[in-house]
């Protein structure tokens, strides 16, 4: 999959949520909506590029969020691995 593109995917889900005026639920839904609708080789991947870029064309909240709530984003994915 394209990088530029979940990049840009990233930030759509983070300008939504950038809005909540609690910013820690915020960072938490963001996670949670990553976990919840990305299949398994696209949290891999972005995951994967926050650590090779520092996700430096990722927004703030994004980029907080990813690094915040690793553990979130990545459950389930040892499964995902397992069963290719």
């Amino acid at each position: 999959m394209d990088i530029d593109n979940l990049v840009r995917m990233a930030n759509r889900i983070g300008d939504f949520y950038d809005a909540m005026p609690n910013r820690e639920e915020a960072l938490q839904e963001i996670a949670t909506h990553l976990r919840k609708f990305w299949e398994p080789r696209m949290r891999r991947e972005i995951l994967a590029h926050v650590d090779l870029t520092t996700g430096g064309d990722l927004s703030d909240i994004v980029r907080e969020a990813i690094t915040r709530h690793r553990q979130l984003i990545e459950q389930g994915l040892a499964a995902a691995n397992s069963s290719h």
